[in-house]
């Protein structure tokens, strides 16, 4: 492979590492605010729940936990960790070209 298809490959994985932490950044940020009890009358703090719910359309309600609490941390954790896991796999393959 040539270096300067290497450097591309290097900076394409960098930017989807970065992506994927902030997307996780950003959930994990809600579950916090959320655990804190956050003012959700704030603007920031609608934002940032709203964009968590979206990127965690698909686990935020996935477990049935009788806490609210417990529903939270799990629903919206795994979709944080799903999101690093695959973001830095995706980085990490496109690295080792």
């Amino acid at each position: 492979m040539s270096p300067r298809t290497r450097s591309g490959s290097s900076s394409a994985a960098r930017v989807i590492a970065v992506v994927a932490d902030i997307l996780a950044f950003i959930i994990i940020l809600w579950i916090l605010m959320y655990l804190l009890d956050a003012n959700r009358g704030n603007d920031f703090v609608q934002w940032i729940h709203d964009a968590a719910r979206w990127l965690a359309g698909w686990s935020y309600d996935l477990f049935t936990f009788d806490e609210a609490w417990a529903r939270v941390v799990a629903g919206y954790g795994l979709a944080a960790v799903v999101y690093l896991f695959i973001g830095h796999a995706v980085a990490g393959r496109l690295r080792r070209g």
